[in-house]
């Protein structure tokens, strides 16, 4: 069973001395300890649902996957959660022939939180390592007034944050015939967890690497959401709040146009102006 919000009873207080019972709708949290032919990799906390994506997703943003073909089997592994019923939290992946399974040292048996994410990279040289696509051979550029209105169309997805304000979310637009179209769009208590999934579901439904598109993300622009994006052959990144140093750092080295702060009036463009007109 997908456990996506719960229901709790609260005690809500006023400023003026109101105190009321009410129920409330909260963002389902869960462990998921993410497996490659029966060995842990790593765990992570996530919002239960699009599980099978965010694995593939993780898996392709750390290099150990290309996309779905180097896939053989996703599945779920029985655990019996608390109430004596199977909790679909662990996610076992099957190689294809040929890919090589990941290094040892990668394995992490620790509890990774939901806000900061697994990153098997440290550095920006680590990602090249890994390999990316070539984000200077997309010259694709956006009008202002269509990258401004994205967060505004994201939120109008947003489903589970009408129900329960506490999950971020990722949409991947691509260029149609009347401009940008909504490709995919998830939500996730961690804000690389809802990168994972579109990830994930853009290689199985469109391939990478992902040209012309725009992600868009609820939060702010971290190193590691730049190093998914740029796995994914995504050239431009859009945040609604903040990107940090090493974030910039990052876009400005692969050539990812980097948008800041967009708020739907004004936005900060920290990398590849020229794909914004």
């Amino acid at each position: 069973m997908v456990r996506v919000t719960q229901r709790r009873r609260v005690t809500r207080l006023t400023a003026d001395g109101g105190v009321r019972e009410r129920a409330d709708t909260l963002a389902g949290e869960e462990p998921l300890e993410i497996r490659i032919g029966g060995r842990p990799l790593s765990v992570t906390m996530r919002t239960p649902g699009h599980d099978f994506d965010l694995v593939v997703g993780f898996l392709h943003g750390e290099g150990i996957v290309r996309g779905w073909d180097d896939v053989a089997q996703v599945d779920y592994r029985s655990g019996i959660g608390a109430d004596g019923q199977r909790d679909y939290n662990v996610v076992d992946v099957t190689l294809a022939e040929g890919v090589a399974p990941p290094d040892p040292s990668l394995e992490r048996h620790v509890y990774t939180s939901s806000s900061c994410g697994v990153c098997g990279t440290s550095s920006i040289e680590a990602v090249r390592r890994v390999g990316v696509h070539d984000l200077t051979a997309d010259a694709v550029s956006h009008p202002l007034a269509e990258l401004l209105a994205l967060p505004d169309r994201l939120r109008e997805g947003q489903a589970v944050f009408e129900r329960t304000g506490g999950v971020h979310a990722a949409g991947l637009f691509v260029p149609g015939d009347d401009g940008l179209t909504l490709a995919c769009l998830r939500e996730d208590v961690g804000r690389h967890n809802a990168v994972d999934k579109v990830v994930g579901a853009a290689l199985r439904e469109l391939g990478t690497p992902l040209r012309g598109a725009v992600l868009q993300v609820s939060g702010r622009a971290s190193f590691e959401l730049v190093q998914k994006a740029a796995m994914a052959g995504v050239p431009v990144l859009s945040a609604v709040s903040a990107p940090s140093s090493l974030a910039v750092e990052l876009a400005e080295d692969v050539g990812m146009t980097l948008l800041g702060f967009n708020r739907g009036t004004s936005l900060n463009v920290y990398t590849g102006a020229a794909r914004v007109r």
